[in-house]
C-alpha cells in the first residue's frame, strides 16, 4: 500500500471537508501545517510514496531526501512551490487541479466591486452603530459615493477562465468589458473589445486583475500605471499579489492617483503588520479568501482525489511536468 503524505491540509479541510476519497487510496496521513523548516518537512515526508502539499516548498533538498517518492500533489492550480524542474529529472510526476473556483473567483471580484461602488457595510454600521439615520434631519443620506455599474467599463487583465466570467458578469451588468491577454483562447459571445494595456487602464472605471506571474507580469501594476488610470478607478486583485507593487499602490490611494482597490491576495501571506496597503486610504483587504468556498474546496479535494488515483492506476492526469 502507497503511502500518502499531506503536508498542509487544514486550509482545504479545516473540518468540512472530508479527506475520505484519498484516504481510501493509500496509507494516509495529513498534517495541518508544516512551518518548522525544511527538516520538520524531510521528517514527515521522507517515507512517502505521494505528498500532497499546498503552500509547503518541495524543494530540492526535500526531493532527495525523499527515497521512495513518486508522485507530487498540490492541492491548488499554482505550482510555484514546488521545483517541478527537478521531479521530472527525478522520475516524479507533479499534479495540479488547473480548473475549479472560476465562478467562485469572479464571484468574489464583484464582491469586491460591489464594496468598493456602494460600501454597504459602511453606511450599514453607521445605521447601527452610531443611530446615524435615527438622528439624521433628512429621510436618506450615504458615507460614500454610490456608484452605479450600468455603463461603466470594466478592464480586465487576463482573460482566461476567470477573467471571461468576470467579463461575463460585468456584461449582465451592462458594463462595458475591455480584455488584455497576449493570448487569445477562447473568445466569448458577450460583447468584448481586446485593448492594448496602457489603453484598458486610461479607459476603465474597474481594472481586474487576472493573471499568473511571470517575469513580464511580476510588479506590472506600479506607479506609472496608475498614472494611467482615472483618478476615480478601481483596482481589483484576486489573483496574485506579486502582480502590484505595493507600496506605489499605497501612494496612489493615498494621494488620490486612484480612488480604492479591493484586494484579495499580497505580496507576502500573512502580510507583515507595517505592510503599507493594511492602512492605505479605501482599500479593502481580504485573507486570500476567493477561492475558499466550500463548493470549490470540495472540487479541489475531488480533482486531488482523482489525480493521486490516475497516478497509482499508471495514467497520471493534470501532469505539469510530463
Amino acid at each position: 500500500m502507497k503511502r500518502i503524505v499531506c503536508l498542509d491540509g487544514y486550509t482545504l479541510n479545516p473540518g468540512d471537508n472530508p479527506w475520505d476519497a484519498i484516504a481510501e487510496l493509500g496509507e494516509f496521513t495529513c498534517f495541518d501545517r508544516s512551518i518548522d523548516g525544511v527538516e520538520q518537512v524531510i521528517k514527515r515526508a521522507k517515507d512517502a510514496h505521494v505528498i500532497l502539499t499546498n503552500k509547503t516548498a518541495i524543494n530540492q533538498q526535500v526531493i532527495d531526501a525523499c527515497p521512495n517518492l513518486e508522485c507530487i500533489a498540490v492541492l491548488a492550480t499554482g505550482y510555484n512551490v514546488v521545483d517541478y524542474q527537478y521531479a521530472k529529472e527525478k522520475g516524479i510526476s507533479v499534479l495540479n487541479v488547473p480548473v475549479y473556483g472560476t465562478d467562485t473567483v469572479a464571484e468574489m471580484a464583484f464582491a469586491m466591486i460591489f464594496r468598493l461602488a456602494r460600501a454597504i457595510e459602511i453606511n450599514s454600521k453607521d445605521v447601527r452603530e452610531n443611530r446615524g439615520w435615527t438622528n439624521n434631519i433628512d429621510w436618506t443620506y450615504w458615507l460614500s459615493p454610490q456608484i452605479e455599474l450600468a455603463g461603466k467599463t470594466i478592464g480586465i487583465v487576463g482573460f482566461g477562465n476567470i477573467g471571461r466570467r468576470v467579463g461575463e458578469i460585468a456584461s449582465a451588468f451592462k458594463m462595458n468589458v475591455l480584455a488584455y491577454d497576449k493570448f487569445r483562447s477562447v473568445i466569448p459571445e458577450y460583447k468584448h473589445d481586446f485593448v492594448e494595456l496602457d489603453e484598458l487602464l486610461a479607459q476603465s472605471d474597474f481594472v481586474s486583475l487576472h493573471c499568473p506571474v511571470f517575469p513580464d507580469t511580476e510588479n506590472m501594476m506600479n506607479m506609472e500605471k496608475f498614472q494611467l488610470m482615472k483618478n476615480s478607478a478601481f483596482l481589483i486583485n484576486t489573483s496574485r499579489g506579486q502582480l502590484v507593487v505595493e507600496q506605489d499602490l499605497a501612494d496612489a490611494l493615498n494621494d488620490g492617483t486612484i480612488a480604492g482597490a479591493g484586494l484579495d491576495t499580497l505580496h507576502q501571506e500573512p502580510p507583515e503588520a507595517d505592510n503599507p496597503l493594511l492602512d492605505a486610504k479605501n482599500c479593502v483587504v481580504t485573507p486570500h479568501v476567493a477561492w475558499a468556498t466550500l463548493d470549490a474546496r470540495s472540487r479541489i479535494m475531488a480533482t486531488v482525489a482523482e489525480n493521486v488515483k490516475s497516478h497509482l492506476n499508471g495514467h497520471p492526469q493534470n501532469v505539469i511536468n510530463p
